[in-house]
């Protein structure tokens, strides 16, 4: 029988352990703060959203939140994120994306302080992850690690294969695995024969965004499968990229969806940004 492997449950170890380290802070005078700019009001951003508040209440982080319309302009964005950067009661500054399509994403992230980019998203600490060095790391690659650590499930040596090249996700995954000795492949649309590919995986890490893309043909008997995707199927539940049911009696161990890699994208946050008061 396989091993569900349970998000929420690792999440909210991780998220008491933040609040011990926090109230630790605050005998010593240090307040953590994160900033939360949100623009427009995309419902599936502003649930994001309103998790990362409820989860900095949680753990004792002050949030500030910045609200602004659709029609904020780039400029004023810039202006912001800038504002928050000189700011020293600042610690961390997150923008939501996805951004309205008239500014350009790569700015903004460009534009925030790598020691308050907890997002991980900044090249410089993309950068300092590639090769080793400190800096925040993107949230749900960084997860997915601790998901499986925390599962006493072994990387070192494993056939390690990722579906998906995104800068989120794919490419940090592919990082933060061979940083823990596993021996990595990453997949993407043009990869030649894919079944034959992630049927040598130990680990199979799946975040193509395809709703139940994955199924049994692509595994192997026992492996580990951490799916990332999330969807509102036909029927208005949600689903991963991988087919669940198909899956079940082949693994050894699986992320449900939801309640797998989601809650531990936030908690990641919030460990990114109570190391940000060290940055």
């Amino acid at each position: 029988m396989a091993a569900i492997i349970d998000g929420k449950k690792i999440s909210q170890e991780i998220k008491d352990e933040l609040k011990g380290k926090v109230s630790a802070l605050r005998e010593k005078g240090i307040e953590v703060t994160l900033a939360v700019i949100q623009v427009g009001n995309d419902p599936a951003s502003s649930v994001y959203v309103g998790n990362k508040k409820k989860a900095c209440e949680y753990i004792g982080i002050r949030s500030l939140a910045y609200e602004l319309s659709e029609e904020t302009t780039q400029e004023e964005l810039l202006k912001l994120v800038e504002e928050l950067n000189n700011r020293e009661d600042v610690n961390g500054i997150l923008v939501q994306l996805p951004l309205p399509a008239h500014i350009q994403e790569e700015y903004i992230i460009k534009a925030i302080t790598p020691i308050k980019d907890v997002d991980g998203f900044h090249p410089f600490n993309v950068g300092a992850l590639s090769i080793g060095q400190k800096g925040f790391v993107s949230c749900t690659p960084a997860g997915v690690i601790e998901l499986l650590k925390r599962s006493g499930i072994s990387i070192n040596g494993k056939e390690c294969v990722i579906v998906g090249r995104s800068n989120i996700v794919g490419k940090p995954m592919g990082l933060l695995l061979l940083r823990e000795n596993g021996t990595v492949t990453i997949c993407h649309s043009k990869t030649k024969d894919l079944k034959e590919v992630t049927k040598r995986a130990d680990i199979l890490v799946v975040a193509l965004g395809k709703p139940k893309f994955i199924t049994k043909e692509f595994i192997k008997e026992g492996a580990v499968l951490v799916d990332v995707g999330i969807h509102r199927g036909e029927d208005n539940k949600l689903c991963g990229d991988v087919d669940f049911d198909d899956v079940i009696d082949k693994v050894s161990a699986i992320t449900p969806v939801p309640g797998g890699v989601g809650p531990m994208t936030i908690a990641m946050l919030m460990h990114n940004c109570v190391e940000s008061v060290r940055m």
